[in-house]
């Protein structure tokens, strides 16, 4: 199997010092399905995904080491209030990402922004070669059950999605991407702009270390019934 820090060339992914991220998930992958039937099978699979966020989808940038979004210097206010515009408009630019995903990290919920970096990743392949095997690793790491971070999406989706995995095209991920872009948009992103972290960042103030937050129940979208789908970004 080709490496996957070549499939994915914007992610500089590194479990550890000595073993890649894609073979710490791959084990991962491997160990799960036999773990389902046992109790506390939810909260392992939490834990799993907190031991594998030292690395982080961004080339040259991990929010895990010191000094990431902690110089009140690396983010003026006024680009701050500028993400309290639009979930796009947050998400557009790397400071608001990586503050983003540091945010979701409190919540234990961020599965859902590597989820959706990904799928970016996965629809900017060069190659029409490059897509099977990511498509492969996409599903297994987040879509397929009991993955190791598996998002949540509605049956319809996740059924539709797992169909064309045999022959992927650049569009086989949009439905679940957007799914899973609407609810961060419209759950987590108002508690982001209500957060300390977003607050201190306005203030032009280090964002002080947030506590970590019991997760937060997953949305679908069947909770927003005022919603449509909507498979366009």
């Amino acid at each position: 199997m080709e490496n996957p820090l070549l499939l994915f060339p914007q992610l500089n992914i590194s479990a550890s010092k000595d073993k890649p991220y894609y073979k710490v998930m791959k084990s991962a992958i491997k160990e799960e399905p036999h773990k389902a039937s046992k109790p506390g099978v939810k909260q392992k699979r939490n834990r799993l995904s907190l031991l594998l966020q030292k690395p982080e989808f961004h080339e040259g940038d991990h929010l895990g080491k010191p000094g990431n979004l902690t110089k009140a210097a690396s983010v003026s206010p006024e680009e701050a209030v500028k993400w309290g515009e639009s979930f796009g408009k947050l998400l557009s630019e790397k400071a608001g990402l990586d503050a983003f995903t540091k945010f979701l990290k409190t919540e234990f919920s961020e599965e859902n922004i590597e989820f959706w970096i990904a799928c970016e990743d996965y629809k900017n392949s060069k190659s029409a070669h490059e897509l099977p095997p990511k498509a492969k690793i996409i599903f297994k790491t987040f879509i397929q059950k009991d993955a190791p971070k598996e998002v949540n999406l509605d049956f319809h989706t996740k059924e539709a999605t797992s169909q064309s995995i045999g022959q992927p095209l650049r569009s086989t991920f949009d439905a679940a991407q957007s799914t899973v872009y609407r609810l961060m948009e419209q759950d987590s992103y108002p508690r982001f702009l209500s957060s300390a972290l977003y607050r201190s960042l306005l203030q032009g103030r280090a964002p002080a270390r947030a506590p970590l937050r019991r997760r937060s129940r997953s949305f679908t979208v069947r909770d927003f019934p005022g919603a449509r789908p909507d498979f366009t970004l």
